[in-house]
């Protein structure tokens, strides 16, 4: 049986979903601030379409584009201030970001930006 894609999800299901494990999810929420799924009775985690998204892009940047958990927080951060975030496209982030504007985002995010576009290059030669 497949949900539907607004459906809310157990923490079991989107585990399964995205081959992340429970305890994982468990200890980005307390990492990642705006990572906030329901919980109800028991304390049984549902997430909501948001945060699936929340989480899909915080694996990307995790295990994807080697961002650090301090790179990945400040990245977000700056991705609220900002456009909306998009799930499925990396090189978005990038190209979104201003280049030389009064409200420009802090230097480290960029120099993070920056350093995961270098190892995705270089991981790019290495495989040609």
């Amino acid at each position: 049986m497949t949900k539907e894609q607004g459906a809310f999800r157990t923490i079991g299901e989107l585990s399964k979903e995205l081959s992340i494990k429970p305890h994982i999810l468990r200890y980005w929420e307390d990492q990642f601030a705006m990572l906030t799924p329901l919980k109800r009775a028991g304390a049984r985690r549902h997430y909501r379409p948001e945060d699936v998204i929340m989480v899909k892009t915080i694996n990307r940047l995790l295990n994807e584009e080697g961002y650090t958990i301090k790179g990945a927080r400040k990245f977000l951060a700056s991705r609220r201030k900002g456009p909306e975030m998009v799930e499925d496209a990396p090189q978005a982030a990038a190209a979104s970001l201003p280049l030389m504007t009064g409200d420009a985002p802090d230097n480290g995010v960029i120099l993070a930006e920056l350093k995961a576009i270098r190892d995705r290059l270089s991981h790019a030669l290495d495989a040609a």
